[in-house]
C-alpha cells in the first residue's frame, strides 16, 4: 500500500546526478545501521537497465530487504542516493511510489476478502475506477489463471495462488518497475516453477523486474544480470553465466571418513599437481581443477598417501554457490546457517 505513505524528514544526503536514461533503478552507496545491530548495507551501489529482470542475491540477512524498503521508500538510509523510474527515492518519493509494484515477503493480501475484491482495493489506491478498472481485474484474474476461484475468499487459495494474486495485486496500476522481495518463499516446486514462468514473461513485455532472492537456482535462471550481496556489501556483479564463467574448471567436493588436518589436505593438493583453491570445511574438502575427472584419481590417491579417506566424492561444473565461496569464504548453505 505505497501510495499512500506519509512522507518523513529526509537524512542528509549529497547531491547526485540524475540517473542515466537506460537505467530504471540506480543505488550509490547506500549505508544503512539499525540500532543495537550490524550495518545492514555497507556502501552499497548497483544500476538495473530498463526492461530486465535484475537479481539481488544473498542469504537471509545479506542485506536484500533493507535495499527494497529503501528503494521502495518505506526506509531511508543514513546516506547514498537511489533513483527509480528516473525519480529521486528521497526527493520524489510520491513519484516512485505511483511507478513501482512491489511484492513484499509478507503477502499482502486480505485473507477475509476475494481474490476480485483484493484487486479492486488495490486498484482503487491508484485510482482507477470504472470500466477501466474492472478491465484491469479481469485481465490480470486472466494472467494469472485465477478467473475460476476469483469470487472465492484468499484464505481458501493454495500458497501458490495466493502468492499469484500478490503479484497481480502489484501489476493493477501497470508500473514501469516491479519489486519482488523472495517471491516464492515457501511454495513447492511446482508453484514456484509456475510463478517463475510468468516473471519471465513480465520481463519479454518490457518491464523492469528488482528480484531478491536466497534460492541459487532461482537466481539462475530468471536474473540477466546479478548483485551477489553479502553482509550489505557488493561482493560480485554480472550475468550468471559470466560469474560462473570466471571460475575456469570443474568444482570437486569430498566428504571425508573423519576429521584431517588442513596440513595434510594442502599437502596431498600440492601433489595432486593440477588442483587449486582448495579449503578444508569441517569433514568436506572443496577444490577446483581444470579438468575434474582426470584430476580427481590423482587428488584421490594424494589424500589416501596423507591418511585421509574419503566417503564420498562429489564433481561439478561452476555454479552460483562456487562464485559466492569464492567472493565470501563461504558456501551459500554456511552463510544461511551463520544467519539464522
Amino acid at each position: 500500500m505505497l501510495a499512500g505513505m506519509a512522507d518523513e524528514p529526509a537524512p542528509h544526503i549529497a547531491v547526485t546526478s540524475p540517473p542515466p536514461d537506460d537505467a530504471a533503478i540506480v543505488v550509490q552507496d547506500l549505508v544503512k545501521t539499525y540500532p543495537k545491530g550490524p550495518r545492514a548495507l555497507d556502501g552499497l551501489s548497483f544500476s538495473v537497465h530498463t526492461g530486465t529482470i535484475f537479481g539481488l542475491l544473498g542469504p537471509n540477512g545479506a542485506g536484500k530487504s533493507t535495499a527494497i524498503k529503501i528503494l521502495t521508500t518505506l526506509s531511508r538510509p543514513d546516506s547514498g542516493s537511489a533513483f527509480v523510474a528516473g525519480f529521486d527515492v528521497l526527493k520524489q518519493p510520491q513519484n516512485v511510489r505511483l511507478s513501482i509494484g512491489c511484492v513484499s515477503q509478507k503477502s499482502g493480501v486480505d485473507m477475509e476478502s476475494t481474490g476480485r475484491e483484493n484487486l479492486a482495493l488495490q486498484g482503487r489506491l491508484y485510482g482507477l475506477k470504472g470500466s477501466a478498472l474492472t478491465s484491469r481485474i479481469e485481465e490480470l484474474l486472466e494472467r494469472f489463471h485465477l478467473t475460476a476461484s476469483a469470487d472465492r475468499v484468499a484464505r481458501t487459495f493454495s500458497g501458490g495462488m495466493q502468492r499469484k494474486l500478490d503479484v497481480a495485486m502489484g501489476l493493477i496500476h501497470r508500473p514501469k518497475v516491479l519489486f519482488l522481495d523472495e517471491p516464492t518463499t515457501g511454495l513447492d516446486p511446482e508453484a514456484r516453477a509456475e510463478l517463475w514462468t510468468e516473471i519471465g514473461r513480465l520481463a519479454e513485455e518490457g518491464l523492469t523486474i528488482l528480484l531478491t532472492t536466497h534460492y541459487l537456482e532461482e537466481a539462475d535462471r530468471l536474473a540477466e544480470r546479478l548483485a551477489i550481496i553479502d553482509r550489505g556489501r557488493l561482493v560480485a556483479e554480472g550475468s550468471p553465466d559470466r560469474l560462473k564463467s570466471e571460475l575456469r574448471g570443474d568444482s570437486i567436493t569430498i566428504d571425508l571418513f573423519e576429521a584431517a588436518s588442513e596440513q595434510s589436505i594442502k599437502a596431498a593438493a600440492a601433489r595432486a599437481i593440477q588442483i587449486t583453491e582448495v579449503r578444508l570445511d569441517g569433514l568436506q574438502v572443496h577444490a577446483r581443477a581444470a579438468h575434474g575427472a582426470s584430476a580427481l584419481p590423482a587428488l584421490l590417491a594424494a589424500l589416501e598417501a596423507e591418511g585421509v579417506k574419503a566417503a564420498s566424492v562429489k564433481l561439478a561444473r561452476p555454479s552460483l554457490d562456487d562464485v559466492y565461496l569464492r567472493h565470501t569464504g563461504r558456501t551459500f548453505e554456511e552463510a544461511e546457517k551463520g544467519s539464522a
